[in-house]
């Protein structure tokens, strides 16, 4: 059982498989930390400051939403704290679970991403290799 897991999420359906193993590995008073990173694009020669901000303010948007929706579905008897942060994914998750002093990461093995990688997600493989504390990558069905 473990006081602290870090639960990252981007909204995907596969995230809501974490659920269930997360809640089976909890310790009675531990808590659960649901993290979305919300991406950050920065202006170019190409595209406008005004047109940036719109989109970066979607991207936050969605990392909000995300949490909220996982956050309903834990039992409401379970110790949830929610957490968006703005930044590269895989090195949000590690800084957090560092800052948190998490004891286990539940991880997807991909995500809503179109780029990923035949068998893990890119950012499931950066928080495998870097993360200095246990990692749980859960397959997706």
């Amino acid at each position: 059982m473990y006081k602290k897991i870090l639960l990252p999420t981007d909204g995907s359906g596969y995230a809501e498989q974490e659920v269930d193993r997360v809640s089976n590995l909890i310790s009675d008073g531990g808590e659960i930390i649901i993290l979305s990173v919300a991406g950050k694009l920065t202006s170019s020669a190409f595209q406008r400051r005004k047109n940036i901000r719109k989109v970066n303010e979607v991207l936050k948007k969605e990392a909000e939403t995300a949490v909220a929706n996982m956050e309903k579905l834990f039992d409401s008897s379970l110790n949830v704290k929610t957490m968006v942060r703005v930044g590269f994914a895989a090195e949000v998750i590690i800084e957090v679970a560092k800052e948190e002093n998490v004891d286990l990461i539940v991880i997807s093995a991909s995500g809503k991403s179109g780029l990923h990688r035949f068998i893990l997600g890119s950012v499931a493989e950066e928080v495998l290799t870097k993360a200095d504390g246990d990692v749980l990558l859960v397959h997706n069905n």
